[in-house]
C-alpha cells in the first residue's frame, strides 16, 4: 500500500490550502472598500479588505517557503515552471507600464487633442502644456537613475556571492541593494513633494504621476522582496543550486531598474525637452 502512494515523478502536487479563497475574498472586500472611501464613506472596510490581503500574502508565502526549504517539494522540474511563471508575470508588467508610456507618449505627440486650451492658447499644441515647470532631468532623477543603476550592481554582486556559496557576500549584497531601494524611494519623496505641478488639472500631472509613481510603488515592492530574501539568507536559506525565490527578487529588481531607465530617458529628457525646469 505505501508503495501505492509513492512520489514517483518530479511534480508538485499542492495540498487542499485556504489561501486563494481567503485572498480573492480580501481582494473583493478591498475593491468594495475603495467604492466606499470613493463616495465618502470611510476607510474601514479597505483597511479590513488590506488587512486580509497582507494576512494572505504572508501566510501563502510562509507555505511555499516550508515546502522549499523543508518539504523538499521544488524538484528541478518545479523550480523550472516556477521561473517560467515569474518570466510570465514580468512580461504581464511590462505591458503593465506599456499602457503608461502609450498615454504619456499619446499626450505628448498629439497635445492638440489631449490639452483644452483657451482662447489665448490657440496658437497650436505644444508639449509639456504651457506653464509647466517640469523637473531638471539633470538634477534629482539623474540621481535616482545612478542609485538604482548601482543597486542593480549589488543585487548581481549577491547573486554571484550566493552561486559561489559567500554567504557574507550575499548578505551584503542584499543589504546594500535595501539601503540603495530605501535611498531611491526617499529621494522620489523629495521630488515629489517639491514639484511645481500636480496629478489633477492637466493630462502632463496625470501621465507624470501615474507612470513614475507607480514605478515607485514597484520599487517599494521589490525593496521588501529583497527584505524577505535577506532575512532568509540569515536564518540559512539558499544554496547555490537551490535559490528559486533570491533569483526572482533580483529578476524583479533588475526589470525596475529597466523600467527607470525608459522612463528616465523618455519622461525626464524627451518629455520635457523645450519646457522651463523647476526653480529656472
Amino acid at each position: 500500500m505505501a508503495d501505492a502512494h509513492a512520489k514517483n515523478h518530479d511534480y508538485h502536487l499542492v495540498d487542499p490550502s485556504p489561501w486563494p479563497f481567503i485572498g480573492a475574498f480580501s481582494g473583493f472586500v478591498w475593491a468594495i472598500g475603495m467604492v466606499m472611501f470613493m463616495h465618502d464613506m470611510g476607510p474601514w472596510i479597505v483597511i479590513l479588505g488590506f488587512i486580509g490581503i497582507f494576512y494572505t500574502m504572508i501566510s501563502w508565502w510562509r507555505d511555499v517557503i516550508r515546502e522549499a526549504e523543508k518539504g523538499g517539494y521544488h524538484t528541478p522540474v518545479v523550480q523550472l515552471h516556477l521561473r517560467y511563471g515569474m518570466l510570465m508575470f514580468i512580461a504581464s508588467e511590462v505591458m503593465f507600464f506599456v499602457a503608461w508610456f502609450w498615454a504619456f507618449f499619446d499626450a505628448a505627440l498629439y497635445p492638440g487633442e489631449a490639452i483644452q486650451y483657451t482662447r489665448a492658447e490657440l496658437t497650436g499644441g505644444h508639449w509639456p502644456p504651457a506653464g509647466i515647470e517640469v523637473f531638471d532631468p539633470w538634477h534629482l532623477p539623474l540621481i535616482n537613475t545612478l542609485i538604482l543603476l548601482t543597486s542593480g550592481t549589488t543585487v548581481t554582486w549577491a547573486h554571484h556571492a550566493l552561486l559561489h556559496n559567500d554567504r557574507d557576500g550575499l548578505k551584503w549584497g542584499l543589504i546594500c541593494t535595501i539601503a540603495l531601494g530605501v535611498l531611491f524611494t526617499c529621494v522620489q519623496a523629495y521630488e515629489y513633494s517639491h514639484a511645481a505641478f500636480s496629478y489633477g488639472g492637466h493630462i502632463y500631472g496625470a501621465t507624470f504621476f501615474m507612470a513614475t509613481g507607480f514605478h515607485g510603488a514597484h520599487v517599494l515592492i521589490g525593496t521588501i522582496f529583497l527584505i524577505v530574501c535577506l532575512f532568509r539568507a540569515f536564518a540559512g536559506h539558499f544554496t547555490p543550486t537551490h535559490h528559486f525565490g533570491f533569483e526572482a527578487a533580483a529578476w524583479y529588481w533588475h526589470f525596475v531598474d529597466v523600467v527607470w531607465l525608459f522612463l528616465f530617458a523618455c519622461i525626464y529628457i524627451w518629455g520635457s525637452a523645450g519646457a522651463v525646469p523647476v526653480g529656472h
